[in-house]
């Protein structure tokens, strides 16, 4: 979106995001937070403005609506059936019946968001995941270190003149249900959860959806059913190739979840990437094991049964870890190493 926006007092985009809103609130006045000096014009927060609707079914909470990452005023995109970046953000917080102001750091947070979006160029869609590093509340004791995104359940997709707007719902998760979807599907996920939570609200005093039975029972059946539906891990990855023999390393803290990805990937036919700053490294199925070097990207391709030897065999300890099938193909796990901001090591693990 570009830098060069004039305000004026016609504003369709943001009339049509009011508009979608009429049907839920009527002419209800929101708690409302608008940027004093614009983003563009040197402010730190890019997201226009925030609403936020006090909502008490199914339980009380607070009902956020962003303005300003679809375009609000004159048409600046090339794409004419796209406002902006397509969409804005909600997030609905639970709270308590008698308060009167929604929490600062639901505002501040997606705040955050939108200067990503702004920043990046990146954007978010529904079944998107995003580990936040550490709680959602910054500071706060919670749970919620992660999020997903849905459609709001209230807030279908609208048509502006200036393009396609969707509200996309933000989503607290906390680690083992974000390790969970890994596994599976986020889409999928949520739509399951959402048969007992409809609105899937964000609760930062509740406990993980994984220590009921019931629900995590249901979620390990549909991960066996349909595998995962995640193509590539991020982590920290060095290959080495020498003497024709190639190891590839990763450190103790992804061995679980590269086990868990590769059998919910490459059973169904599915590839798994895994990136490094250095390297690249793709599993594939195939009826024959082999090992393949192109421009220095390295792909084992693993049959079955010597897929599932290797997760068997696979630890999170220290150690080499022979590839089946494959000769002089080795995964190495080493000690991960975890630092504080000045580089120094805080903790070890073996």
């Amino acid at each position: 979106m570009s830098d060069e926006t004039e305000y004026t007092d016609e504003a369709p985009g943001w009339d049509a995001i009011n508009e979608a809103l009429r049907p839920i609130y009527g002419d209800r006045e929101p708690y409302h937070v608008g940027t004093v000096i614009p983003y563009a014009l040197g402010g730190p927060n890019p997201i226009h403005g925030i609403s936020a609707y006090k909502n008490d079914e199914p339980r009380p909470h607070w009902h956020f609506v962003t303005y300003g990452l679809s375009e609000l005023w004159q048409k600046e995109s090339t794409d004419p059936k796209v406002s902006g970046y397509g969409f804005e953000l909600t997030l609905r917080t639970v709270c308590k019946p008698k308060d009167k102001r929604p929490p600062n750091w639901a505002l501040n947070f997606l705040q955050n968001l939108g200067r990503y979006v702004f920043t990046t160029g990146n954007t978010f869609g529904a079944g998107h995941t995003l580990p936040l590093n550490g709680p959602i509340k910054s500071g706060g004791d919670t749970l919620i270190h992660a999020a997903s995104f849905a459609p709001d359940p209230q807030l279908p997709p609208i048509s502006t003149p200036n393009g396609r707007v969707e509200f996309l719902q933000i989503v607290g998760l906390t680690m083992d249900e974000l390790e969970a979807i890994s596994s599976w599907n986020a889409s999928a996920f949520l739509k399951l959860r959402g048969r007992d939570d409809p609105f899937l609200l964000t609760d930062l005093d509740r406990t993980s959806w994984m220590r009921d039975p019931r629900f995590a029972a249901a979620v390990a059946r549909r991960s066996k059913k349909d595998g995962s539906s995640c193509e590539w891990l991020s982590l920290i990855l060095e290959c080495e190739v020498k003497n024709r023999e190639i190891e590839v390393r990763v450190q103790t803290i992804a061995v679980d979840c590269l086990s868990r990805r590769l059998l919910g990937r490459l059973p169904y036919g599915r590839e798994l990437t895994l990136n490094g700053d250095e390297a690249t490294v793709v599993f594939r199925p195939g009826k024959k094991s082999s090992v393949r070097i192109v421009e220095g990207a390295v792909t084992i391709t693993l049959r079955d049964a010597d897929l599932v030897e290797f997760a068997a065999l696979l630890e999170p300890h220290v150690g080499k870890y022979p590839i089946p099938g494959l000769k002089n193909v080795i995964l190495e796990v080493v000690r991960t190493e975890i630092k504080d901001q000045k580089g120094r090591v805080v903790e070890i693990i073996e």
